[in-house]
């Protein structure tokens, strides 16, 4: 038995993450993120979201293989 999200939400997950890294990806080509506060806010946003779509693409993938 499995526990932990389901594969829809695993796919909600992942496409919530990449969509907030486009976000992120383009406030900062834009210019709109200055200071070292920006910084470190976009480091954060980037790991947060960078981390839950590796996690929930690398589940997705492995479920895959399995069946």
């Amino acid at each position: 038995m499995s526990f932990g999200p389901d594969r829809t939400e695993h796919r909600i997950r992942l496409g919530l993450s990449l969509a907030g890294l486009a976000v992120l990806i383009w406030i900062i080509a834009s210019g709109r993120m200055t200071g070292f506060a920006w910084v470190e806010v976009g480091a954060v946003a980037g790991l947060f979201f960078g981390g839950s779509a590796a996690w929930s693409g690398w589940k997705l993938w492995r479920e895959g293989n399995d069946r």
